[in-house]
């Protein structure tokens, strides 16, 4: 199927999907090798939403991007298995989101695998430990995709000023 995303039109088997456009230097140091199609999507779930709307829900979706973490080290590569939203001040039933891998022999093998909370805020302080926290994969995970992987690389450890120094990203 043919989708027109950013004024340009794809075949869309396969979908690179960014928030912002600091992060295609991860595609370029990364995934050096793919000729993937890339869709800037915006920060956040109200973006997400909105940017993956038409795209057909048979494409393979790979989100890269920046994440924080409470204890990796900054530079980690980390690839995502199960994604949550997280509400640190309630509890509430929410299935999980099971991503797939990525390939390893299109993509370089990550650092290591985890787990991926979703907030709609930047996280400061956090008790979860041995994983990462964005603001968009969730959503994405929850549109439906046939295949949904995504590789984050720590960019901070919860720390604005810390990612702002490296992405120059959301202020």
């Amino acid at each position: 199927m043919k989708i027109c995303l950013n004024g340009n039109l794809f075949y869309m088997e396969h979908l690179i999907l960014i928030a912002e456009e600091g992060e295609r230097d991860l595609i370029a140091k990364y995934l050096p090798n793919t000729d993937w199609p890339v869709l800037v999507t915006g920060v956040g779930g109200v973006n997400i939403v909105r940017a993956l709307r038409d795209v057909p829900k048979d494409t393979h979706v790979l989100n890269i991007g920046y994440a924080g973490s409470a204890n990796f080290n900054i530079g980690t590569v980390v690839e995502v298995t199960e994604v949550f939203t997280n509400h640190p001040n309630c509890r509430f039933a929410e299935p999980t989101l099971k991503l797939n891998p990525v390939d390893d022999g299109l993509f370089p093998i990550a650092d290591r695998k985890a787990v991926c909370y979703t907030n709609s805020d930047f996280v400061l302080a956090s008790d979860y430990k041995d994983c990462v926290f964005d603001m968009e994969l969730a959503y994405i995970a929850a549109m439906g995709f046939a295949k949904t992987s995504a590789l984050k690389l720590v960019s901070d450890n919860l720390s604005l000023h810390a990612y702002h120094e490296l992405t120059n990203g959301v202020e």
